[in-house]
This record gives C-alpha cells, structure tokens and sequence, in this order.
C-alpha cells in the first residue's frame, strides 16, 4: 500500500517543485564573448566623454563622441532598471544587458523572461542618421530562443535604446547635427556638427 502512493506523491512533489522554479529554455549563446561589467562610473564617464568633446567642439564646430561598449551597457542597464512603466516587482523586458558594438551594428544580448520560462535574446539593432542629422535606430533581427516575442517588440526596443541614447547624449547635443556614426571594435563613434 505504501508503495502504491509513494510514486504519485513522489510525481506530484515534483511537478509543484518544477512549478516553483524558472526552467531555462536556451536562446542565442552569447557565452563566447567577454562580459561587460555594469558600473555607475561608466555611465557617468559618458556624460563626462560628451562633455569634454563639445567644450573641444566649440572653437571648430565640429563634435566627436566615443562610446565605448562598457558606457552603453551601463546606460542601458541603469534605464532598465529605473522603467517607469515596471509595476512592482516586475522584471524589465531585458535584465542582465550586454551590449557589443562590432561590424557596424550594437549588439544587445541579456536574459527575460515570460511566467516560469528564462531565456537569453539577442537583438542586432543599426544605427544610422535620418535626414535631420539624427540618429536612426532600426533593429534587424530579435532571438527571444523558443520564446515567443512580445507583442510591440520592435517599437518598445527602438523606444528604450533611443530613450537610452536621448537620456544620455540627448541634453548636450539638442544642437549637433549627426554626420557619421560608426560602430567597430568596441566602439561608437558619432561626428557632428555644432548648429
């Protein structure tokens, strides 16, 4: 007899236990790649990098700002984090931010997740300049691994990473005119000029 309810109370203890718990469902492996620690100092060194390339602008006109990958991951971690749209306890869309600036293209790679289902993503956004010297967020492609993408996925993404970029850059170049950007080896770099 004791056999008998030993394997459903064994089965049942098992299925509240995994209910319980997160179950990782993959995604795009990003593992490879070095971590890019998060640091208050490094937001902070941006504001400071387009400080000191506008006060160098000044006398020429010209403005060039450099962003370095380990800056943009801790300006996009901090904007996750302060969303004013997250309820209480509620996770942002993307935790765990890494962004890597390679090829021409800002790679972002974290973790989300969806009930009891995790999984890392990866989304490939371009950056350009539209036609008022602004800079235009496009992304490519978005790896949410086996997890559906969340409805509004492209808007909501494109809206952070500008809200990100306008947050950080934003109030000291209301007045620059966007003439490159490039993005290679770990940096962005954005040439402009002074209206």
């Amino acid at each position: 007899m004791k056999k008998s309810l030993s394997l459903p109370l064994l089965l049942i203890t098992l299925i509240l236990a995994s209910l319980a718990c997160t179950v990782f469902v993959g995604g795009p492996d990003y593992s490879d790649r070095a971590p890019i620690a998060v640091s208050t100092e490094a937001a902070e060194s941006l504001k400071e990098e387009i400080k000191r390339a506008f006060e160098a602008g000044a006398t020429t006109g010209e403005v060039t700002i450099n962003i370095t990958e380990t800056q943009i991951t801790s300006v996009l971690a901090q904007r996750l984090q302060s969303d004013q749209n997250l309820q209480q306890d509620e996770k942002p869309l993307i935790t765990d931010p890494q962004v890597y600036l390679r090829d021409g293209q800002m790679q972002i790679f974290g973790k989300t997740q969806q009930g009891m289902f995790a999984a890392n993503i990866g989304i490939i956004v371009s950056v350009g300049i539209d036609e008022n010297g602004k800079p235009k967020i496009e992304i490519v492609s978005a790896d949410f691994g086996p997890l559906p993408a969340p409805e509004g996925l492209n808007t909501a993404i494109s809206a952070m990473i500008e809200e990100a970029y306008t947050g950080s850059v934003g109030p000291v170049a209301t007045g620059l005119r966007i003439q490159t950007i490039s993005i290679a080896d770990g940096v962005m770099s954005i040439t402009g000029r002074i209206r």
